[in-house]
């Protein structure tokens, strides 16, 4: 399965995965965080996932606004915690763009693919396959779970969990959280039987490449970060 021409390489995800934890790390400046939240909206646009960057770049705007709010000019201090939890969300922003575009664009072979060119160890490649299809698949459970409580009348609606968050906990998450440990061990054993955990050199049929869009993308989303580190940014 080839990479489609419009999308990036596994690998530069990871490395804009990478460069989203690294500004949070080295706590980028707020002009910095701006400009990286923007370039890591580019990379779902082109992929075809506009609703998605809309949603995240709409959060954001929120996020940032709510950020900018002065509770001691509005005479309401109690507005602390939501300027803090607004700039708390712009922060995490670029990780969960990121992060999200990465897991709906890539397959799981490409991701090991990726992971293999790169010389990551087998005992984190095996927890990482895992991991990409464990989601996915508790995210299916759960719309099962809800679909069939709605049939019976017990949860029912968009907002159910919170009118009712006592049933919703009993009837939903309860045997969500049940089910994820089983789920869990079911695709451990998928990938090993697979071969994932298998020593010596292993073959794959998903054809990945980098391009120049790849390496334009990584530098233009490393560069402010960099001028930031470097004082440059301030």
């Amino acid at each position: 399965m080839a990479t489609a021409a419009r999308d990036l390489d596994p690998r530069t995800k990871l490395a804009l995965l990478l460069l989203a934890n690294l500004m949070l790390f080295f706590h980028a400046a707020a002009a910095t965080q701006a400009v990286m939240a923007v370039l890591f909206l580019i990379p779902p646009l082109v992929a075809g996932r506009r609703r998605m960057a809309v949603r995240f770049a709409l959060l954001y705007a929120a996020a940032f606004a709510l950020g900018t709010i002065d509770p001691e000019a509005l005479g309401m201090p109690w507005l602390h915690v939501v300027a803090a939890l607004a700039v708390g969300c712009a922060m995490m922003l670029p990780c969960l763009v990121t992060g999200a575009y990465a897991f709906t664009t890539t397959s799981a072979s490409a991701f090991v693919c990726a992971m293999r060119r790169m010389r990551v160890p087998e005992a984190v490649v095996v927890p990482c396959v895992v991991i990409i299809r464990f989601f996915p698949t508790i995210g299916e459970d759960y719309r099962a779970i809800r679909d069939a409580m709605a049939l019976r009348g017990l949860v029912s609606g968009r907002f159910s969990m919170l009118r009712h968050p006592a049933r919703t906990l009993e009837y939903v998450l309860v045997p969500l959280l049940m089910n994820a440990t089983i789920v869990a061990q079911d695709l451990s054993v998928a990938a090993l039987t697979k071969g994932l955990g298998r020593d010596g050199a292993h073959t794959s049929r998903t054809t990945i490449r980098m391009t120049v869009a790849d390496w334009l993308v990584m530098a233009a989303c490393a560069a402010p970060l960099a001028l930031d580190i470097a004082g440059v940014v301030g």
